[in-house]
């Protein structure tokens, strides 16, 4: 499983990557297009078009992690909506993503019903 409590930051890459992409090919977009140092102690999470898939990858000092989810139904709630393209997240947000909560949007305000 996946602790995203080990990282000093949680990167979301918002634009949908080509899912052909190896660990070489991320760790191009983490340095080239999100211009952060992929060696860090950081994970970067990428999703595909059809959002059923998405590919998170770290460096544990000994290589790349590359760590892949596929869901069988449904879509992961990506935050395709925002402008920018390098989103950070806490452990917490990235843990309900995970479990198919959409962090990007806001609860809605408690209702308050009285009997008449």
């Amino acid at each position: 499983m996946l602790s995203p409590n080990k990282f000093d930051h949680i990167y979301f890459f918002r634009p949908y990557i080509d899912f052909r992409k190896g660990h070489r090919g991320l760790a191009g977009i983490v340095q080239d297009e999100m211009k952060l140092n992929p060696f860090e102690k950081y994970l970067f999470i990428f999703c595909n078009k059809h959002r059923d898939r998405i590919k998170a990858l770290y460096w544990d000092n000994t290589g790349f992690v590359l760590w892949y989810k596929c869901l069988e139904k449904e879509k992961f709630r990506w935050p395709s909506h925002l402008e920018e393209e390098t989103i950070v997240l806490g452990p917490k947000v990235l843990k309900q993503f995970l479990q198919g909560f959409n962090p990007w949007e806001l609860p809605h305000k408690k209702l308050n019903f009285t009997l008449t």
